[in-house]
């Protein structure tokens, strides 16, 4: 349904809760991860509430620094389809959506939150540098060989684990591994966003809901943003663009695989080549020994 047909508050929380069957759009869909934390302040507050462990109280204020206009095309995600918040003035949060696995998360999280840390003011002094965190939902497994729910890394001593800086913090949710939270991601609730990013259809999206109505903004900004026919569009896009790299990083591991292939071909032609060259020696010498021309 057109955004513009839904009247008032009260209209759209009715139509919400009349919605059946699945999503156009989730908040896999990083254009929609965007547009449903931009809209919602308070979804934008609980959920960082939740993965930094910060009571509600504590925070005063949440400000994101690169809003997109709703409904706007993307042309570079690299800038724009992250989310800087401001928290309190004092502290930068980059959160961001990623449901495809290029093998270059580790690097690529890690300049993006350098670059973010690299925030002192021209001349101040560096202990004014303001605190970072990183936070990448992932729809994939970070490290195939350490499945891991709600991992935190930080700068710390090598040798006995002593914190260098807590101002330096790398935050990753694999989304597909919430049967392994722990007790305390579920204290928390990050279990429950992990699930509402992940929810196909309304009855889910209800159902999660139904037991934590702090979330109930949450799923009608999710409903406001899927009626939006110009959002819409945009996810449609971002959609496309995923599955076209997605096709092309395939493309290049076939390519990678049949160079792969030549050249154990090559190197195996090579040996043989090389063996029946030391067999044709042997040969001819022995033709030469017993006095045999050829």
């Amino acid at each position: 349904m057109p955004i513009s047909n839904i009247k008032s508050s009260s209209d759209m929380h009715y139509q919400y809760m009349n919605a059946t069957g699945e999503l156009k759009y989730n908040m896999t869909n990083d254009y929609m991860f965007r547009m449903v934390l931009q809209r919602d302040k308070n979804t934008l507050i609980n959920l960082i509430s939740s993965v930094l462990d910060l009571p509600l109280s504590v925070i005063e204020d949440v400000k994101i620094e690169n809003s997109v206009e709703p409904g706007k095309a993307i042309s570079d995600k690299e800038y724009q389809l992250d989310i800087l918040v401001l928290l309190n003035g004092n502290t930068y949060i980059n959160l961001e959506m990623q449901v495809v696995n290029y093998d270059n998360w580790t690097n690529r999280s890690l300049a993006y939150l350098c670059r973010r840390f690299d925030n002192a003011a021209r001349g101040k002094d560096y202990n004014t540098i303001k605190p970072v965190y990183h936070v990448s939902f992932l729809d994939f497994t970070l490290f195939e060989d350490h499945p891991e729910f709600f991992a935190k890394y930080q700068v710390r001593n090598a040798i006995d684990n002593y914190l260098y800086t807590n101002n330096f913090n790398l935050y990753v949710i694999e989304l597909n591994h919430t049967n392994i939270a722990t007790d305390n991601d579920k204290r928390l609730g990050i279990d429950n966003w992990a699930k509402l990013c992940k929810a196909r259809t309304w009855e889910e999206i209800k159902m999660i809901t139904q037991d934590n109505p702090s979330m109930d903004s949450t799923a009608e900004s999710i409903y406001l943003s899927n009626s939006d026919f110009a959002i819409q569009e945009q996810c449609r896009a971002r959609e496309d663009a995923i599955a076209h790299e997605k096709y092309q990083k395939e493309q290049l591991e076939e390519k990678e695989r049949q160079i792969e292939n030549l050249s154990a071909q090559n190197k195996a032609l090579t040996t043989e080549t090389i063996s029946l060259s030391a067999e044709i020696s042997r040969l001819t010498k022995l033709l030469e020994d017993n006095g045999i021309k050829h």
